[in-house]
């Protein structure tokens, strides 16, 4: 086994990263469902949904700036509470929402496929999965490299999208809205989705240099940047194509190239959607493997999950697993249904590291007065953020809570 993971990673390719990691399936997947719930006001969705990300965002990045490491939130959960128990439930569900994630994001790259070269989605998911694996298995610089690439394209198919609607800007009522606030509000609940991701910079504290510095700025800057080229999609998207039609449709981006300017811009659309997606479920692997290695560190998992390749300096075995569990998800459901589940999980996990910030602050520890009150916002929009679920998505995800609470009884010795 090698002594640790190697620390490859500087501000631009944490940037890179975290940019890279909220972009993607997102905003080229979900946007048209938001239209259809929030009109024309779905940007002022994005920008509450930013807001609410920022907040959380900030109790992250001072435990960033206080403990590096892989495994994040239950290292942040067990320090601030002296729980293992609260902290595996917290850890488990930051696992298991991102392979869920990963699972469905590749199917909306298989869909992508399907719709231009017919081979079926599963199949192309599957592809997809394994192919990601590799590369995450390579290593962690080879990864990064493979992803700025991937976040350039993605880049790229944003500002096209953006520039697009710029001749439309203003043909619009961009507060017009099917349902009023609660629409507006509904839709954040959902688009939300389109944010996960941000929290994943802290799991490559181990592999980043200078990570106290580091990885705070970089999580902040890249919450600012996405929520600024958001907006101004969503702007571009409803000031082009009826939001009524946003809402059916499967591909919104490219349909959007498409009304604006033709067939070979569309057609362009989706490829970049192709990339973008492949470059989330890189993202989310590296991302779950690296939470399931830091447990397995902290004996939260079996010992064996913690193996280090010797030549890569990758954690094979948390990749194997993480890996056969995202194909076994990939038929859980649509990408509507895995993103409010991810999205309810994700919210509880938010208010256990928002008040492992308080928590901190009571126990003496100088945590700052902006952090602590920014953990109390974040606290309660994440509370506030719950209520706005179906209980389906809550049963869904109180079996997953129970399911994980079942491992750590059965597995108590680790």
């Amino acid at each position: 086994m090698a002594e640790g993971l190697r620390r490859e990673i500087g501000l631009f390719g944490a940037v890179a990263y975290g940019v890279g990691t909220i972009l993607g399936a997102g905003v080229y997947a979900l946007i048209g469902v938001a239209s259809g719930v929030a009109g024309n006001a779905v940007w002022l969705s994005f920008a509450i949904a930013a807001g609410i990300a920022l907040f959380s965002g900030l109790s992250y990045a001072k435990l960033a700036s206080m403990m590096p490491s892989s495994g994040a939130e239950y290292v942040y959960v067990e320090q601030a509470f002296g729980s293992r128990f609260w902290a595996f439930l917290v850890g488990w569900l930051v696992l298991i929402s991102s392979i869920i994630s990963g699972s469905a994001v590749a199917q909306g790259f298989g869909g992508y496929l399907f719709g231009l070269t017919s081979i079926p989605v599963a199949v192309g998911a599957i592809l997809l999965i394994v192919v990601m694996a590799v590369i995450n298995y390579l290593g962690i610089k080879e990864s990064l490299i493979v992803n700025v690439i991937l976040t350039a394209i993605e880049l790229l198919g944003v500002v096209i999208v953006i520039f697009l609607g710029a001749g439309f800007l203003g043909t619009v009522d961009y507060f017009e809205t099917p349902s009023g606030a609660s629409g507006v509000i509904a839709a954040v609940g959902l688009i939300f989705f389109a944010f996960i991701g941000f929290e994943g910079l802290v799991k490559i504290g181990d592999e980043t240099k200078d990570p106290t510095r580091t990885i705070p700025l970089a999580l902040v800057l890249s919450l600012l940047i996405t929520a600024v080229l958001y907006v101004l999609v969503a702007l571009s998207v409803v000031s082009v194509v009826p939001y009524q039609d946003l809402a059916t449709s499967a591909s919104p981006l490219s349909d959007v190239a498409l009304a604006a300017s033709g067939q070979e811009v569309s057609l362009l659309l989706s490829a970049i959607a192709l990339l973008a997606t492949a470059n989330t479920v890189l993202i989310i692997l590296i991302a779950s493997s690296r939470i399931a290695y830091g447990m397995a560190v902290r004996s939260a998992l079996p010992s064996f999950i913690s193996n280090i390749h010797p030549g890569r300096g990758t954690p094979l075995s948390a990749i194997a697993i993480t890996t056969v569990a995202s194909l076994l998800f990939i038929f859980l459901g649509g990408i509507e249904l895995t993103a409010n589940v991810a999205n309810f999980t994700i919210f509880l996990v938010f208010l256990a590291v928002n008040l492992s910030v308080i928590q901190f602050a009571r126990k003496g520890m100088h945590m700052g007065r902006n952090y602590v009150l920014s953990a109390a916002v974040g606290s309660l929009t994440s509370v506030a953020m719950l209520f706005q679920f179906s209980w389906e998505i809550v049963l869904l995800s109180a079996l997953m809570t129970v399911a994980g609470a079942g491992v750590f009884f059965l597995t108590g010795k680790y």
